[in-house]
């Protein structure tokens, strides 16, 4: 009988390859990771964007998933089509259109949380190198997405309110970029509000240079204060340039990972496609218990409370600000949203001031990751929806001692 002799051990192992490199060349969220940090529950975290987990409607929310699973189970766990479930899609586009856009359930894509519709945006519009506007600070997530992407960010100069729609179209004459991404109401993370005039502006400059607007919308209808601004979608020469998006993470619940896009037809066909490779459809049973949900109960009514809460608990953050930061420190005043936006004497370094913060047991986001440019280290956001006007005052105490410290 022939023995084989295994084949010997190679004396090292040859290394795998290695990560793309956008990979390697794009960081975590730093909101992730103070969250993980700040976990301990004796924490008053005004880190995180997160809602305000006992205003959920939970009764509401698990009634309609009973009725899903009592009336249409197959249909509930089976597949769906890529661009949602039409139920969800009809009732989204009658809210759309009662909040003054005219919408048809095919102008709408249903992503699985807004946050998809931006990477699926990411994917469908952007090569390597290309140029994106964003305002400055901006979004986190989106900074991300494009990134991922390989895109060049550039940021728009602005002020107090918003970007500034003259030097948009500056950049968009120097950079040609593809896209300009903005969240022109109770923005992440300033809680700032884009004027109408400047909205009508922005609109103006898209359909006269070229460019796609991705307008996000997701604390929309949070305003517990002012007059509502209609969507830069809604203004004349930007209804074939404009993406918008929705969620419904902030005002029914984060967890049903339920957002969409409204867009032209071209881009939004190739967005259903770059959804196909990513995850074929957003869960069935998940946009079928929305939809009964907004068949069944009046989520406006839902909202309108929510909004009351939260106005009450950005004005204690706006009571206890004078006492806790230090002389010389500004903020925003927001109409609605989640966040409000800090801005301390140019000395203060937010960043390697947050361990001693935390030690203190309470947590902001440094501003700096907010930026793509040149980062300003004085600032920070902190979020005043998660916690109670009791909590917010004891929080701001716990950062008052922090920074004196």
């Amino acid at each position: 009988m022939t023995v084989t002799e295994p084949p010997a051990a190679p004396d090292a192992l040859a290394p795998t390859p290695r990560l793309a490199a956008r990979a390697s060349a794009v960081g975590g969220s730093p909101v992730r990771d103070i969250l993980a940090v700040t976990a301990r529950p004796e924490v008053i975290n005004f880190a995180g964007g997160l809602p305000a987990p006992e205003l959920f409607d939970a009764d509401g929310i698990a009634e309609a998933y009973r009725a899903v699973f009592a009336e249409t189970p197959a249909r509930a766990l089976q597949y769906s089509t890529t661009e949602g479930e039409p139920a969800l899609r009809a009732v989204l586009a009658e809210r759309t259109g009662a909040r003054g856009l005219v919408t048809s359930p095919d102008d709408l894509l249903v992503t699985t949380g807004s946050q998809q519709a931006l990477s699926l945006l990411a994917t469908a519009l952007l090569e390597p190198g290309d140029t994106v506007l964003v305002e400055d600070p901006c979004y986190l997530a989106a900074l991300q997405s494009f990134g991922l992407a390989g895109a060049r960010v550039v940021a728009v100069p602005g002020d107090e309110h918003g970007l500034d729609p003259a030097a948009l179209e500056e950049l968009v004459v120097r950079e040609r970029p593809k896209l300009l991404y903005t969240v022109p109401t109770f923005q992440n993370p300033t809680g700032r509000t884009l004027p109408a005039a400047r909205r009508a502006a922005v609109a103006e400059v898209a359909a006269r240079r070229g460019l796609w607007i991705v307008e996000d919308d997701p604390y929309g209808e949070l305003r517990y204060e002012g007059e509502r601004v209609p969507w830069i979608a809604a203004h004349p020469g930007a209804e074939d340039r404009t993406v918008l998006l929705g969620s419904l993470s902030k005002i029914m619940a984060p967890g049903l990972r339920l957002g969409w896009l409204r867009a032209p037809e071209g881009i939004r066909r190739a967005c259903a496609v770059a959804k196909q490779a990513a995850d074929l459809h957003t869960p069935t049973v998940n946009q079928l218990a929305a939809a009964r949900y907004l068949a069944d109960r009046d989520l406006d009514a839902h909202v309108h409370r929510v909004a009351g809460v939260y106005g009450e608990r950005r004005n204690a953050m706006l009571a206890g600000l004078p006492d806790a930061l230090p002389a010389g420190s500004v903020w925003t005043r927001p109409e609605g949203g989640m966040f409000l936006w800090v801005r301390l004497p140019s000395s203060y370094d937010t960043t390697a001031l947050l361990p001693e913060v935390v030690r203190h047991d309470v947590a902001y986001v440094p501003g700096a990751p907010f930026h793509a440019g040149e980062p300003d280290r004085s600032t920070l956001r902190l979020c005043f929806v998660t916690q109670t006007p009791e909590e917010i005052a004891e929080g701001l105490r716990r950062l008052g001692a922090a920074l004196r410290d």
